[in-house]
């Protein structure tokens, strides 16, 4: 093919990778500290590979620290649900971008903080897929089916309907930190914001490139008030299809 949408240089896709997260214990309390600075699926930060190592943290908090344009919709998925499932209380920071899957992930924690200059963005899966008139019906379904569900994880923690946040999704909606706080995704801000978040991906595979290019978020009318602030694979077989966000 002669376009990957990926937020990766292609020079760096590899299989089985091994660098794209870390765990850590910190040695004065009861707290494992997780970094996810990657992709989720293939091209960075799997299910598979994180809700094994998940399953292993034997502490009473985790702190997981989010930098991620998204990915695999059905990996993201997992993750959620592996921190959800997870006897630890987790707190999730978004220390720069928590984009597409890395959106919904987010939404795992008991606390969810935007950390200064950080943003959010949501939007429909996509996907691709190879076979007859038969299976491209089902791609539909299947890509409308999983951006419902992603709709309602947004609308269990934010409140609102999932058919508002299904429309927020499908205009590609990106949020400051104190956006994202006002609209019941997030539940503080740390400290002021210094501008625009800075990363090294590429989002020039979204409607919008950062907040900055992209209109104002529309906040559902039922979401809660805001809290005080804080000082893609190819699909290579026909029928067979893959969700991304």
């Amino acid at each position: 093919m002669s376009h990957l949408k990926t937020t990766r240089p292609l020079a760096a896709l590899r299989a089985g990778r091994n660098d794209w997260y870390r765990i850590s214990t910190r040695a004065d309390a009861d707290v494992a500290v997780v970094d996810i600075y990657d992709e989720i699926g293939y091209f960075g930060i799997t299910a598979q590979s994180f809700v094994r190592d998940l399953r292993a943290i034997n502490a009473a908090e985790i702190e997981l620290h989010l930098n991620t344009p998204g990915g695999d919709t059905w990996d993201g998925i997992a993750i959620y649900n592996g921190l959800r499932d997870h006897p630890a209380s987790v707190t999730v920071i978004v220390d720069g971008l928590a984009a597409s899957a890395g959106s919904f992930i987010a939404q795992a924690g008991d606390r969810v903080v935007m950390n200064r200059s950080s943003e959010m963005m949501i939007h429909d899966a996509w996907g691709f897929c190879i076979g007859n008139a038969a299976d491209m019906t089902e791609m539909v379904a299947l890509l409308d089916r999983i951006s419902g569900d992603v709709a309602g994880i947004y609308a269990d923690r934010a409140g609102g309907t999932a058919d508002e946040w299904r429309a927020a999704m499908k205009a590609e909606t990106w949020y400051t930190a104190d956006e994202a706080v006002a609209a019941g995704l997030a539940d503080e801000v740390n400290g002021a914001g210094d501008g625009d978040a800075k990363n090294s991906f590429d989002l020039s595979i979204y409607s919008y490139a950062g907040r900055a290019g992209a209109p104002a978020p529309v906040i559902p009318t039922s979401a809660p008030a805001p809290a005080a602030a804080d000082p893609d694979l190819a699909v290579i077989t026909s029928g067979l299809k893959e969700a991304f966000a």
